[in-house]
């Protein structure tokens, strides 16, 4: 699990069940994208969301809108997938560019920069770019892992 801000992890499905890990960050929420987990006092969001598929403008808006209601509620915020590297990279990102105004690009450099594990895949990239009207190049995500 790595802090993206002081508010917002991304982690791994591991991260989710590790009960003490989860306390050790204060995490009172989860957005799981790999499967559900209940943890007794953290809210959590599960959201079907293949890992190589494209993901749809609703589960976007669902988990950004998850991220940020629980952000205002002072809680912090775990967003996890299977192996912390495509779709939680994604919401991350997505939550960095709605909560501080960034450009999609720069979001991600930001999330990239503190989990160098991030790597959306491309479908998840195009994803991201047609929600938000930012067509940014895979190419440029592809330049920056190469940077790392």
């Amino acid at each position: 699990m790595d802090k993206i801000r002081p508010w917002l992890f991304v982690g791994t499905y591991r991260d989710t069940v590790n009960k003490m890990h989860l306390e050790q960050y204060s995490i009172r929420a989860m957005l799981q994208l790999a499967d559900p987990v209940e943890q007794e006092g953290i809210s959590a969001l599960y959201l079907h969301v293949e890992d190589a598929d494209p993901i749809s403008a609703a589960h976007l808006e669902q988990g950004l809108k998850f991220i940020r209601n629980q952000k205002e509620m002072g809680h912090n915020v775990l967003v996890a997938c299977g192996a912390g590297v495509n779709r939680a990279s994604a919401f991350c990102t997505g939550a960095l560019k709605e909560e501080e105004n960034l450009s999609l690009l720069d979001a991600f450099k930001e999330v990239k920069r503190l989990h160098p594990e991030s790597m959306p895949q491309m479908p998840v990239w195009k994803s991201l770019c047609i929600y938000y009207g930012e067509p940014v190049s895979y190419m440029e995500i592809i330049r920056l892992e190469k940077k790392i």
